[in-house]
């Protein structure tokens, strides 16, 4: 195993301060105050509780970058680095007490996303990975899968809710790909979901209308997994355009054709 390097220490190390907090919250979520920060868009006490953390954790250990965060936006720091933080990947599960949320955590460095991590606290898996290291989930080296037909693959997807994308924008991808693949996933954390990719679980994940938190730790797991990032219209601007679609290399061509056939 390739040993983690200062930086990746520092995030994995702010992430697991915060998952403390998160997870005494999640086992009272019940009692947790919820306000409505938009159309089936939540925050809570956690999510705002986590983000201080995390961001008193990182500024205390490079005090010169600056933050893209979900909760307070962007600020400070130096133009060539920049934490890209959400604090609560999957707040509707984490509210409902569904077990399928993270912490993200990624580095942009002159405008590249160099290192990220996506840590799941309930079962205590740390995704990290670092531009030209690899990816690791804890200890273990992770792969991307190594399946080449559509037909063998389950993919995951993030079905749009009230107050995002219009369900007929979504609807025909959805029924281009069911026919073609063994499975679709929704399980509604982004950031999780791409490194289920990484770690060979899911073959691939597409969705839209995402936000650069959603997905800058993701893309850099993906790709030293050995995968495959694009926008679905194979360009690559998805922390601008909130598109994204990651594979393995065997897979990518052809589930991007699927996708792409919809709007034609």
């Amino acid at each position: 195993m390739s040993r983690p390097s200062a930086i990746v220490n520092v995030m994995t190390g702010a992430a697991r301060k915060a998952s403390r907090r998160l997870m005494r919250d999640f086992g009272e979520v019940e009692q947790l105050q919820v306000s409505r920060k938009g159309p089936a868009d939540f925050v809570s006490t956690a999510d705002l509780r986590t983000e201080k953390i995390l961001r008193e954790t990182l500024q205390r250990a490079r005090p010169d970058y600056g933050f893209l965060m979900e909760e307070s936006g962007p600020s400070g720091g130096d133009s060539e680095n920049r934490w890209i933080v959400d604090p609560l990947d999957g707040t509707t599960n984490f509210l409902h007490g569904i077990p399928y949320f993270a912490i993200s955590i990624a580095l942009e460095r002159r405008k590249e996303i160099v290192a990220g991590v996506v840590y799941e606290p309930v079962r205590d898996e740390m995704f990290w990975a670092e531009k030209g290291i690899g990816a690791y989930v804890n200890d273990r080296r992770l792969r991307v899968s190594a399946r080449e037909r559509l037909g063998d693959a389950v993919v995951a997807t993030g079905i749009p809710h009230r107050g995002r994308m219009a369900p007929d924008a979504y609807l025909p991808m959805l029924g281009a790909v069911m026919p073609e693949v063994a499975g679709i996933r929704r399980a509604g954390a982004a950031s999780l979901d791409l490194a289920y990719v990484a770690a060979g679980r899911y073959d691939g994940f597409w969705e839209q209308g995402l936000s650069p938190w959603d997905i800058a730790a993701g893309i850099v797991l993906v790709r030293e997994a050995g995968g495959m990032v694009t926008e679905i219209s194979g360009k690559s601007g998805m922390l601008a355009s909130g598109s994204i679609l990651a594979t393995n290399e065997r897979l990518h061509t052809a589930l991007g054709k699927t996708l792409r056939h919809t709007k034609a």
